[in-house]
């Protein structure tokens, strides 16, 4: 994240913001990023509006269209009321949505949020997600949080990063499965037969999520199926009998939340 918004350099690779190279071309990318930083720094002794305006002057935002701007900033983070507030006297929620209003004001293309519910209680977190559903209109939002169910629930694309390796990247409503329980059993199988055949029918079976299959020695394959409800095994079980293979081994168990980020976490970058 610090490498998109230009803060970090790279030894190898590229990383670019709307088409322009984040190093090459620095100065027109960082135009089109706002940033959230966890513990954004802000300037305690200055009010809510008159901080938005000298942010504006910071940001290069014209001035015929800074008026317009922190106008924008203030509604859609709900400041409207507190313009005139010390920042130094808000509480932590409503600091939170003073950093968001700066990073929205020169109206970026990308905006990238680092935990941005952390340290909120339940009710804050509810509003910041809307927040964030809102600030996602005409934009792309990058959010980062160590609240896996939170990141499955906000967000439209979800990737688990590992010691700098992509270990998974899917659709929320895939990696949600996995990771919120609601499909949270697993049933592991050694066959001998067709595998092929097996694989694509297993995948067919009502609430199964992922079939994954690896070859042996004596031509067995271990299976490995992750799906939802308590009838799973008897299901894989019956399929691949009445395909005619032979069931060497069949067990299964519960998965708990932790226990598949640690699978997704253990498995090797591709």
């Amino acid at each position: 994240m610090r490498i998109l918004a230009g803060c970090l350099g790279v030894t190898s690779g590229t990383a670019s913001i709307a088409g322009y190279d984040v190093f090459q071309h620095a100065r027109q990318a960082r135009r089109q990023v706002g940033c959230v930083p966890q513990n954004l720094p802000l300037y305690n002794e200055m009010r809510v509006e008159p901080y938005l305006e000298t942010m504006c002057q910071l940001r290069g935002v014209a001035p015929r269209r800074r008026r317009l701007r922190i106008d924008y900033a203030l509604t859609v983070t709900g400041l409207t009321e507190r313009r005139r507030a010390l920042i130094g006297d808000l509480e932590s929620a409503p600091r939170r949505r003073v950093g968001l209003a700066q990073a929205v004001l020169h109206d970026p293309q990308v905006l990238i949020m680092d935990e941005p519910t952390a340290g909120l209680d339940q009710d804050q977190v509810d509003e910041t997600r809307q927040l964030v559903s809102v600030l996602c209109e005409g934009r792309t939002v990058v959010l980062s949080g160590s609240s896996l169910s939170e990141v499955v629930g906000t967000c439209e694309r979800a990737l688990v990063i590992k010691e700098g390796k992509l270990v998974a990247d899917d659709a929320p409503v895939k990696l949600g499965w996995r990771l919120s329980g609601k499909h949270n059993r697993e049933v592991e199988a050694v066959i001998v037969g067709d595998a092929p055949a097996v694989d694509q029918r297993l995948r067919k079976l009502a609430g199964v999520l992922e079939v994954t299959m690896t070859s042996s020695v004596d031509d067995e394959r271990h299976l490995s199926v992750i799906g939802e409800g308590d009838d799973l095994q008897e299901a894989v079980a019956r399929l691949i009998v009445g395909e005619g293979l032979s069931l060497r081994s069949l067990n299964s168990h519960n998965l708990s939340m932790g226990d598949e980020y640690r699978e997704l976490s253990s498995e090797e970058a591709s």
